[in-house]
């Protein structure tokens, strides 16, 4: 088995390595390209997170799907492209609301050239991404916008918060699903389509890549507080410090609500702190480390996966159905 991608997936076949790598290799020239100006100055901008790496979920997934068509097809590789830069797009807001300093390993845009340069510059790459969509046909942009809208949809959701009466982890998994499962469902019906893959796969493709991205945003949530900012590529514990509720807060509360334990109850209190203090925001990490809380956010993420592999059931066996399949435990090893 060869490791391909960033992501570390490990491909059995020597064919299908071969087109995967040939299809993320092209995939990284379209960023580059795509990410190109007139402007100096907007050409590193929008490069910066480029070329920090990352994982390349999204496209790995395409290539994939693509293999159960004609993984060569004109769409396949441009298709990769608007899904990276839709993501990429969205990590430059993100990390403006959330006013993250670390992306990837390296300086947020927004702590390097300030809010105003790193939202325009996500406002850019949208833009990119649109000019590309253009020449794949009306589908792909009708595709595209449905996801968009989803995933904006999901950002309000969260900024706004469970309605009354709503159990908040079901809320927060409607949430994740339209602000990571849209993209990542994308990306597989992207794929499966442009390879003129038939309706069925298309659909079977979609459909898994909505679970593995509720899996792959609820191992982030554990990687946020387990991990450290090697293994992550930003500051652990971010989404605590930003007061965004993260799955593994959302069973510590429902737990504490639940059973109304006295240090359950104390960590609540803690996490409603000033988190600013980097000493309490230590303690409250450790002492996150060490609940159950954890745990049940990694059993969670286990079940996604799982959910995902199955609904690949009805697909024909080959190297690149067990090549999915891998990826799914690919996702549940993240959350450890």
């Amino acid at each position: 088995m060869t490791v391909v991608g960033p992501f570390g997936l490990s491909v059995r076949d020597q064919a299908l390595e071969a087109d995967v790598q040939a299809g993320l290799a092209a995939v990284e020239e379209g960023l580059l390209d795509a990410t190109k100006s007139d402007v100096p100055f907007i050409t590193e901008a929008a490069q910066h997170l480029v070329r920090a790496g990352g994982k390349r979920f999204r496209p790995l997934l395409v290539m994939l799907a693509a293999q159960f068509g004609d993984p060569f097809a004109p769409g396949v590789v441009p298709s990769a492209v608007v899904v990276e830069l839709t993501h990429l797009a969205t990590l430059y807001h993100d990390d403006v609301m959330d006013e993250a300093e670390v992306r990837r390993g390296v300086d947020s845009a927004n702590a390097r050239w300030g809010n105003s340069v790193a939202v325009l510059t996500g406002d850019f790459l949208f833009s990119r991404a649109s000019h590309i969509l253009a020449d794949l046909g009306p589908e792909a942009v009708r595709i595209q916008a449905e996801a968009f809208e989803r995933l904006v949809t999901g950002q309000i959701l969260e900024t706004a918060g469970p309605r009354d009466g709503r159990d908040p982890i079901e809320h927060y998994l409607d949430v994740i699903a339209g602000k990571t499962g849209s993209l990542i469902a994308v990306a597989g019906r992207y794929g499966a389509m442009m390879s003129g893959a038939d309706e069925r796969t298309v659909d079977i493709l979609t459909h898994y890549g909505e679970r593995l991205g509720t899996a792959f945003q609820l191992a982030d949530d554990v990687l946020d507080i387990a991990s450290d900012s090697h293994e992550s590529g930003k500051t652990p514990g971010t989404d605590l410090r930003e007061g965004i509720p993260t799955l593994p807060v959302l069973h510590l509360r429902a737990r504490a609500a639940a059973t109304g334990s006295p240090a359950d109850l104390r960590l609540c209190e803690l996490l409603d702190g000033d988190l600013a203090d980097d000493a309490l925001h230590g303690e409250v990490l450790r002492q996150l480390r060490a609940h159950p809380a954890l745990e049940q956010a990694r059993r969670d993420t286990v079940r996604y996966a799982q959910e995902a592999r199955a609904i690949l059931a009805p697909l024909p066996e080959c190297y690149a159905k067990s090549a999915l399949e891998d990826l799914c435990d690919a996702v549940v090893h993240r959350a450890g």
